[in-house]
């Protein structure tokens, strides 16, 4: 079949392993546990403690107020959560939060009943939450009582991603004829660099 097919096989392979590593990446960056991946930012310990007294390594959360959604005026917290962050970090922040919640933040409005989500004004330009970029990642967790929902910071600055090489693909036609088998690694770590840089909204238990 690899001779024979009308489009390149390896290629569309590679494609479909890249994107494989990339939602793994993706999955790991945020959750992962540190042991052999990456260790995701919702794994570091946590505190409400500003960054003058927090420890190092320590992210800081914003409480929403109530312990099923968000507090009755949650235009507050939100505006909270970006204050919270360094006005050096704030150049390049972003919120990070998944789908579902999404949808409520979507719903949020001010006092005059304006809505805080700005969509993009410009094909290839992210929708913006009080001025700031809104990106989605599946593996936040929902809106719960304990949970963090929501992130806002310089993922840039906060974030070290080290990356060892791309993506190798060895091919084997030998070991297991008539198959060739295809073997891809990749070698990419992650953790907090700045816990100064990344800032979390809890929903309060």
């Amino acid at each position: 079949m690899l001779d024979d097919a009308v489009f390149d096989v390896e290629a569309w392979l590679a494609r479909e392993i890249g994107s494989e590593f990339a939602r793994a990446e993706g999955a790991a960056f945020i959750n992962g546990s540190g042991t052999n991946q990456p260790k995701g930012f919702l794994l570091q310990p946590t505190s409400n403690a500003n960054d003058a007294t927090r420890a190092f390594g320590t992210l800081q959360f914003v409480a929403s107020g109530n312990a099923t959604s968000f507090d009755t005026a949650p235009e507050l917290k939100l505006i909270d959560l970006v204050h919270s962050l360094k006005s050096g970090h704030r150049q390049g922040a972003v919120f990070i939060m998944n789908t579902a919640t999404l949808s409520a933040v979507r719903k949020f409005k001010a006092a005059d009943g304006s809505f805080l989500w700005q969509p993009g004004l410009m094909e290839g330009q992210p929708a913006r939450l009080l001025g700031y970029p809104v990106i989605e990642a599946d593996d936040m967790p929902d809106i719960a009582a304990g949970a963090f929902p929501i992130a806002f910071g310089n993922f840039r600055n906060g974030y070290l991603i080290a990356e060892r090489s791309a993506t190798q693909i060895l091919r084997d036609p030998y070991t297991n004829k008539p198959y060739v088998n295809f073997y891809a690694t990749k070698r990419v770590g992650g953790q907090v660099l700045d816990s100064e840089a990344i800032k979390l909204l809890k929903i309060s238990t």
